[in-house]
């Protein structure tokens, strides 16, 4: 039987990549016309769109990974049952339950790629394409990976440790020079709030060091207005997004956020959707062996291609869609991001009793 399930392994991954070319050419075909819109926006050239495209490719393949699964275990299944080979099977005597578990087999490895694209290799190069992005764009702003973002406005050098989705400011550091570039005020502060109908920074927790040639002084306050260029609008850009991070690292955010007093709900469902994908693509497989012996068996393949490309868009939408439902209708984010999975798990079950 092994020989089963490397035969079954070898077709199957030879038409999930090229369903993963086909779809990743396509994805990213889209996000480079709509980046062209941003186009020589600062410094963001086309030099600069190539290398944020590039480097959005693992976040948009993690995505896509069920539906290509599913797409590309069709193909792969019909090719077999064009050429007979599945009737063959059978006839030897493998039952469909055999089968699926080959295909199983197979998930689980694909499974395997989809957590290593997903907790090592997405979060990072989705990092590196935000400061792609905006390090051309605002060239008066930096991130420095895990030294905060850096601003400068005028003589004033601003370092922010951290900006919470609600635009919260936390560890700030302000550093003020004279027209000579000496450093004559040094500020600290534990949290910034942005008053709308002010259009000021509210600072909490305020340390300012006066420095001279000979000494220094410090004060510090409750609460004090900072008056600055830098509005939320440009620090919107540097807030933590929930696919820059593996599991593990949403785990410990989604704790820091809620000491913080911060809404979690977008953040435990990109953690449940990861938990869920391994599952998702799968389930993806197996649903693909009940579909192509149904369609076989009325000989209308193309079929069964044609419904298998809707239900993993259908799926690959439903997950999108679930996004802005657990926000809307107060969804629990581990429902919002396993029923897709689960519908189209029911879906592969049913199948599956109906062919056996």
């Amino acid at each position: 039987m092994r020989i089963l399930d490397l035969y079954i392994g070898k077709i199957l991954v030879r038409h999930i990549l090229v369903t993963i070319m086909v779809l990743l050419g396509l994805f990213t075909f889209v996000t480079f016309v709509e980046e062209l819109g941003d186009l020589d926006k600062g410094r963001y050239g086309i030099i600069q769109v190539f290398q944020y495209v590039v480097l959005k490719i693992p976040k948009t393949l993690y995505e896509v990974f069920p539906m290509a699964a599913l797409i590309g275990s069709i193909l792969g299944l019909s090719t077999l049952a064009r050429d007979s080979e599945l009737i063959v099977m059978r006839a030897t005597g493998i039952s469909v339950q055999r089968i699926v578990l080959s295909v199983v087999k197979v998930g689980v490895l694909m499974a395997a790629v989809a957590m290593l694209l997903g907790e090592v290799v997405s979060p990072y190069t989705e990092t590196k394409s935000e400061q792609v992005r905006i390090g051309a764009m605002q060239s008066n702003v930096r991130q420095k990976d895990d030294f905060g973002v850096w601003l400068r406005d005028e003589n004033t050098y601003v370092n922010i440790g951290e900006v919470l989705p609600d635009l919260t400011l936390l560890d700030i550091k302000i550093f003020e020079f004279d027209s000579r570039n000496f450093l004559r005020f040094l500020s600290t502060a534990q949290e910034g709030e942005y008053q709308l109908e002010r259009k000021r920074w509210l600072l909490k927790g305020l340390r300012r060091t006066m420095i001279d040639d000979k000494s220094s002084a410090a004060d510090e306050v409750k609460a004090a207005f900072w008056s600055t260029g830098v509005n939320p609008n440009i620090l919107g850009l540097f807030r933590i997004e929930p696919e820059q991070l593996s599991m593990w690292q949403l785990d410990k955010y989604i704790d820091h956020l809620g000491t913080n007093k911060q809404d979690t709900s977008n953040y435990e469902l990109v953690f449940w959707s990861k938990v869920v994908t391994p599952f998702a693509t799968i389930v993806m497989l197996i649903l693909a062996v009940p579909f192509v012996f149904k369609e076989s068996r009325s000989g209308n393949l193309g079929r069964s291609l044609f419904f298998g490309i809707m239900i993993g868009l259908g799926f690959f939408i439903l997950n999108k869609a679930f996004t802005y439902f657990v926000t809307l209708f107060n969804i629990p984010p581990v429902l919002g991001a396993a029923l897709p999975t689960l519908i189209v798990c029911m879906l592969a079950l049913i199948m599956i009793r109906r062919v056996v």
